[in-house]
Parts: C-alpha cells; structure tokens; sequence
C-alpha cells in the first residue's frame, strides 16, 4: 500500500475538514451498504482506512472492523477518534500487505477500501492479497476513479490515473472474484492541471468470494 506515507502523515490532522471528503465518505458507505446483505455477525477490514471517515459510518454494521494503513500520522488521528467516541469494535494496525504479505493472517467477511486502489502499482497482487484474506463466501467493494487521463492528479502522479472499468473487471475476476458489478457513487469537482474545473466519477466495484 504505497500511499506515500509521509505526505499522508503531513496532512492527517487537517484530513477530516474537508466537508466534500467527509460528505463523498458517507456516499460510499451507503453505496457498500446497499451492495452487500451485511449480517451483524460479519467483520471486516478496511484498507488504506486514512483516519476512518468511510469505516465510522458503517461502525454499528458489523461486528468489527480492523482499520489498516501505513501511514502513522491517519492511524494516530483516527485512534484519536475511536477513543473519543468510545467506539468498541474497532482495531487500528499498522499493515502494507503487499510488503508483509504475512503480517496479518485472520479472515474477513467484507474488506473495502477507498480511493487507495490508484496508488497500489501492482493490482494483481493487492487482489489476490484481498481474495486470500476474505471469509467464504465473502464481500470485496472498492470505490475509486474512472480514467482521467491524468488530469485528477497530474503528471507528478505515479500511480493510476483513475480505472477502466471493464479492465478493472477482468484483473479482479483473474484474482477469483465473481458477480463482479460496479455502480458510480459521487462525483468530485476540481480544478484540473489544465487549469479548468472537471468532473470526476468515482465508482464502487463490488465482487464476491464464493
């Protein structure tokens, strides 16, 4: 999970106030809440989970959520957080499964994550990482980019420039998913390399572990 650590870190404390953040957060949430017949027995993991704005939403849904992201200052922040809340349920880890593929070995009903998939370079890898880490049966539901050209980011940018959908389908299927579907959730507005505000879609890809 290369996110850039510590460009994360620096902007952890400031990562909440973005009310159009927060706001596409809950999007999502309710868009995974609508994808997947979430049983109250059922535990997840959200990947690259920042400071737990999408996992917060979706607390009283599952018995237990494991946060996990590389970033210490998101983790700090989001501790923070559960603590304040006196939230229960919730476990913070410090875990890059593409670098410490062992480093957490228990199961999960559902795992998601949101707009991590982009800085991930190795899509086959994080899926087969996320296929061997879910239940059976069990629920992935990933909500990132359309394809943009690389204007979301910029020629700086080394990751994916947003996702082909229909690619996208065929490395999560490789991976062993099945029922893959995907439905757009929001739109983010901003203003562009090329100087223009645009629209980006973002979309949530649900798959299922038989």
């Amino acid at each position: 999970m290369n996110r850039h650590v510590n460009e994360f870190d620096e902007k952890a404390k400031a990562w909440d106030d973005n009310p159009e953040r927060v706001k596409r957060s809950q999007a999502i949430a309710d868009a995974i809440m609508e994808e997947i017949p979430i049983d109250p027995s059922f535990t997840a993991m959200e990947y690259g989970c920042g400071t737990g704005l999408l996992s917060f939403p979706l607390r009283d849904r599952f018995s237990k959520i494991t946060l996990v992201d590389s970033s210490n200052g998101m983790l700090d922040v989001l501790k923070e957080k559960i603590r304040q809340s006196a939230v229960t349920n919730m476990e913070v880890l410090n875990v890059d499964l593409l670098e410490s593929p062992k480093s957490l070995s228990k199961s999960f009903s559902v795992i998601y994550s949101a707009m991590v998939l982009h800085h991930i370079p190795d899509l086959g890898k994080i899926f087969s990482a996320w296929y061997t880490r879910l239940s059976s049966p069990g629920h992935l539901c990933i909500a990132d980019l359309d394809s943009d050209n690389g204007l979301f980011h910029g020629p700086e940018f080394k990751g994916h420039n947003g996702f082909d959908r229909k690619e996208l389908q065929k490395v999560v299927e490789k991976a062993g998913f099945s029922d893959v579907r995907f439905t757009t959730v929001c739109e983010i507005r901003k203003k562009a390399r090329d100087g223009n505000v645009h629209t980006f879609p973002m979309f949530l890809m649900a798959g299922r572990k038989k």
